[in-house]
């Protein structure tokens, strides 16, 4: 099994908002990035602007401490560890151009979503298709948001791994001031629940944009994270609090924030926006929109009935109106 060194050589693969506030707080606490983006033009404007020319520019950083590449393989193969934080649709191709051996380092998933047709969470498809060993990853949870990081109020993280060693060392890669973390051996829970509190954030959304009040909105996030357990339960059993930040506190910041991607994706839904339109405006990806499919079909293969999931599919990909579609959803929660 691989070990992270006292000093370990730090790879991260992505440019977003998320990967941005990662990238911060490794900043903050290590000499030495190397950072993976794919646009060459990115790269040469963050080096010139001191920036992320795209994403939280308020965060300024030392670029003499930056490698960048637009190579993957060079950012990853001299690296300890490899933090992955790309949007789960595009993540396989992104990893398609990998050539080097992944199996000698330690992978700590960023990415909230299922890896396209395959459904499989992060950690499955590194497993499969990397044969990366299930002791080597770790996945990485909030509650927390980018824009949060970026303005240094504090913040939790959750790491899960299966080894607890690699779980508390990788969680100290990222413990400092504004940053306070936790670890669990809860892998896939903590997966399927960043995953579904996306879906959940939309169908939160959609109700925003639609003028439902705080009080449904209660009862829909309440309702929430029933769903969630039941999901969980019934694909990877596991002994779990869902009461515990991992779980519940994702779901709710990611419910209710002014910064939720999902949650302005959703009103935008429930205020008349299309699908296409919404994507188009935002500038940003909205993880539920691609979860909700996967989660379905999860769902569907498990005899799940979960309303919630089925609501936001009904309105995203059946193109069922958001007035009728939430008003029958109204008739099922309690």
């Amino acid at each position: 099994m691989v070990d992270i060194p006292d000093n370990p050589r730090i790879a991260l693969i992505g440019g977003g908002s998320w990967a941005t506030a990662i990238a911060k707080i490794l900043m903050d606490n290590h000499p030495h990035l190397s950072w993976f983006m794919r646009n060459i033009d990115s790269i040469k404007a963050f080096k010139k602007l001191r920036h992320n020319p795209r994403y939280l520019c308020s965060v300024d950083f030392d670029v003499e401490r930056i490698s960048f590449s637009d190579d993957i393989n060079a950012i990853v193969k001299k690296a300890d560890v490899v933090v992955l934080c790309v949007p789960s649709a595009f993540m396989r191709n992104v990893l398609s151009k990998v050539t080097v051996s992944l199996q000698n380092k330690v992978i700590i998933s960023a990415i909230k979503g299922l890896v396209s047709d395959d459904n499989e969470t992060v950690v499955d498809y590194l497993a499969n298709t990397f044969n990366v060993p299930l002791d080597h990853m770790v996945a990485l949870s909030g509650p927390c948001h980018a824009e949060e990081v970026a303005s240094e109020r504090l913040s939790f993280l959750t790491f899960a791994s299966p080894t607890p060693k690699i779980a508390r060392k990788a969680a100290q890669l990222f413990e400092n001031a504004y940053v306070r973390t936790t670890i669990t051996d809860d892998v896939f829970g903590v997966e399927y629940a960043a995953i579904m509190k996306n879906i959940y954030a939309i169908a939160a959304g959609i109700c925003h944009g639609l003028r439902y009040g705080d009080n449904f909105q209660a009862v829909l996030v309440s309702n929430a994270i029933q769903e969630m357990e039941r999901f969980m339960e019934a694909v990877m059993p596991h002994k779990r609090e869902i009461k515990a930040s991992v779980y519940l506190g994702d779901l709710l910041v990611t419910c209710y924030s002014q910064f939720s991607r999902n949650r302005t994706f959703g009103t935008m839904i429930g205020k008349g926006y299309s699908v296409k339109s919404a994507q188009m405006e935002m500038l940003m990806i909205a993880e539920g929109y691609y979860a909700v499919k996967g989660i379905k079909e999860v769902c569907e293969q498990h005899k799940l009935d979960l309303p919630i999931v089925n609501a936001v599919y009904n309105i995203l990909y059946e193109r069922i109106s958001p007035v009728v579609e939430i008003h029958l959803l109204t008739e099922v929660l309690r």
